[in-house]
């Protein structure tokens, strides 16, 4: 959303005016901090523009006093006039361009806040049109508190190519450069300049090496940088230098670097350390067709996660049937997050048995079938462990396993199944498959076989039986 990101960047915190600190007096005294500037949308947005992410944030200096009760805030947009129009909105009661906000009481030290407004585009507006909202806080026992912010029309709306070119096999510690491209493909120049966010993700860093850059923290994940450039409408630019990100050891398994644009330039209050190398500029380049609001380049590691089956013996009697833990278990030294594929295994029971379930539990219900079951005898059962049903036997340790319930049928010398591990980060295919020997001892001579054609003749069997048995004791009687 071009407003919001353009809102965000814009916004300034300002102390709205208020009595003084509340003291030992057990005064309860209001503060609002709210932005004293908002860019509500791009000009090149027109009617098209909603934005209902501008908030009126109210807290209660911490005092000896109690909570401030019955806290409300009326909120006067008439202001904006001919800038934005004002769209439905149920988190405070309308009448006109009056929003009145029901806080509550607010406990001492707290805070509460509310997006009063759902703001509309204008067509036709030209950027840095302006109009004041101003915002009074009252309560039953605290003096009242107004604020106002500067609400501005922005633009334009620069755009960055989307999904880029992947970066595959990055190893820890090696430094890859990134070159950020914009365009403007609106009517509007960038009249006030333009600024570059990047962001890059966990187990990442950017060198923060450009003057015209400032970077959050000494090991920055974020930078934002200054153009004095103009872009002109239609035109589009690349940095004349790139950008540098580094993976950072032991490294993850993927990642991704981000950066978006903004005409409306707001240095955030975080990015404090400024690069010491020369300053980037703009270089002007062949017209671009983008149309995202972000720039991305996916990033894919050297980093593996290394899984090898957990197995077990099929042990038991013909006709028994066992549990049998079969799984598999992460050698790392990457970690899959749940965001990225989790990988399966893959089980092929021995001849001579049959899986009969595999039971799970998740959220205190269960059902019978974690896995897949193959679609043709003598297939393999898929188990998928990023699933619900596994949930409760993935461990800290990296395994995953559970039970399966297999039957013994027929006693088969030498019968094995197997087991085959997979994950898309898995650089070491030795170790993925392994047996799953099946050790079968004859069945017992007193216990019933479980065919029913077997039954069914022991079951005649004993009627014959018992019949002769009858018959023989009515003839000893007579």
């Amino acid at each position: 959303m071009a407003a919001l990101v353009s809102g965000l960047a814009a916004a300034v915190l300002a102390m709205a005016s208020a009595p003084a600190a509340a003291d030992d007096s057990g005064q309860v005294v209001l503060r609002f901090e709210t932005a004293a500037t908002y860019v509500m949308y791009n000009a090149d947005e027109g009617a098209k523009a909603q934005n209902d992410e501008f908030v009126v944030p109210v807290f209660v200096e911490a005092s000896k006093g109690g909570p401030a009760r019955n806290v409300r805030v009326v909120v006067d947009a008439s202001g904006l006039t001919g800038v934005a129009r004002l769209g439905e909105n149920r988190a405070c009661a309308a009448e006109g361009p009056i929003y009145t906000c029901k806080y509550g009481d607010l406990q001492n030290g707290d805070g509460e806040s509310y997006r009063p407004l759902t703001l509309l585009g204008v067509d036709g507006v030209q950027p840095g049109a302006a109009g004041t909202v101003t915002y009074t806080a009252t309560a039953d026992n605290a003096a009242p508190v107004t604020g106002t912010t500067r609400m501005t029309v922005g633009g334009p709306t620069l755009s960055a190519p989307g999904q880029e070119k992947g970066v595959s096999g990055l190893a820890p510690g090696t430094p890859t450069n990134l070159t950020p491209r914009l365009a403007n493909n609106t009517r509007f120049p960038a009249t006030k300049g333009v600024a570059l966010q990047v962001e890059v993700s966990d187990g990442v860093t950017l060198t923060a090496r450009h003057s015209n850059c400032f970077y959050a923290g000494p090991a920055p994940t974020s930078a934002w940088c200054t153009f004095p450039t103009k872009a002109a409408a239609g035109a589009a630019y690349r940095t004349s230098a790139p950008l540098v990100y580094t993976l950072t050891p032991p490294g993850q398994l993927t990642g991704e670097v981000s950066y978006s644009w903004s005409s409306a330039p707001q240095q955030p209050a975080d990015h404090t350390v400024r690069g010491t190398g020369a300053p980037l500029t703009l270089v002007p380049t062949a017209r671009q067709a983008f149309d995202d609001s972000h720039g991305r380049v996916g990033i894919t590691t050297t980093v593996q996660a290394d899984y090898r089956p957990v197995t077990a013996t099929v042990r038991g009697r013909v006709g028994d049937t066992v549990k049998v833990r079969l799984g598999l278990k992460d050698l790392g030294p990457g970690r899959i997050h749940g965001s990225e594929e989790l990988g399966r295994f893959e089980v092929v029971p021995p001849e001579g048995t049959t899986v009969t379930s595999i039971p799970y539990e998740f959220e205190g219900d269960g059902g019978k079938w974690a896995c897949d079951r193959p679609e043709k005898p003598g297939g393999a059962f898929v188990c998928e462990i990023g699933h619900d049903s596994f949930y409760d036997v993935r461990h800290e340790d990296g395994t995953t396993a559970i039970d399966f319930h297999i039957r013994i049928d027929r006693q088969i010398p030498g019968a094995k199944g197997s087991i085959r591990t997979y994950n898309p980060y898995d650089r070491t295919p030795a170790n993925d498959v392994a047996v799953i020997p099946l050790q079968a001892s004859p069945a017992p001579f007193y216990r019933p076989s479980r065919h029913p054609v077997v039954w069914t003749a022991v079951g005649a069997l004993l009627v014959v039986v018992v019949a002769g048995v009858r018959y023989r004791r009515r003839r000893r009687a007579s």
